[in-house]
């Protein structure tokens, strides 16, 4: 599917302010990926599909994740929405047709993250949270500004923010959260 093609297909099945989160994911990944010489259209889809599961409920995650055998940790199982990118890797594999495994594992780790992401991992691991319409989060002028400077700052700054949050709501928390909270900190501040 081409672009234009994907947006299309979205509009038709995500709603409106998903569909328009997904819009500014997909061109802050863009921009970054202008900044870091990433492949642009690359970017632009994993940015477009990252979300593409997202309009499944949590019994629907993991019927999708049982029947075509994708791994279902404890946290996921624990707390299913934590199982989007991994069904929309496989939507995105399976409905849209990207076979590109960069595309496919940016997509899988866009809300967990995971220690040392490609660069393409990492770009939309943090345009998913500094996109144009993202609102009120805590720390999220600080993330933007390191975004265009320092992107493994911004995804420390990301993952620092998330955790607080998580942490205050009592929600579940990723191992892959953990670790990749711990690698970047030992990356940027030599901290364990």
């Amino acid at each position: 599917m081409t672009i234009n093609e994907i947006e299309s297909e979205l509009s038709t099945v995500l709603n409106s302010r998903r569909y328009q989160h997904t819009l500014g994911v997909s061109y802050t990944a863009a921009s970054l990926a202008m900044c870091y010489g990433c492949n642009i259209e690359k970017a632009r889809i994993a940015g477009l599909l990252h979300d593409c599961a997202k309009c499944l409920s949590d019994t629907e995650l993991l019927q999708t994740a049982r029947e075509h055998e994708l791994p279902i940790s404890e946290s996921e199982e624990a707390d299913p929405y934590l199982l989007h990118g991994k069904v929309g890797a496989y939507f995105a594999e399976n409905k849209y047709g990207i076979t590109d495994p960069d595309i496919l594992s940016a997509i899988v780790f866009h809300t967990t993250g995971r220690p040392n992401m490609t660069l393409l991992e990492e770009i939309i691991f943090v345009a998913d949270f500094i996109e144009p319409g993202r609102r009120g989060t805590p720390n999220l002028a600080k993330v933007r500004q390191d975004a265009f400077i320092d992107l493994d700052k911004a995804a420390l700054g990301e993952i620092m923010t998330t955790l607080e949050f998580l942490y205050s709501r009592g929600r579940e928390i990723d191992t892959t959260t953990l670790e990749t909270r711990d690698y970047y900190q030992h990356l940027i501040y030599g901290k364990e």
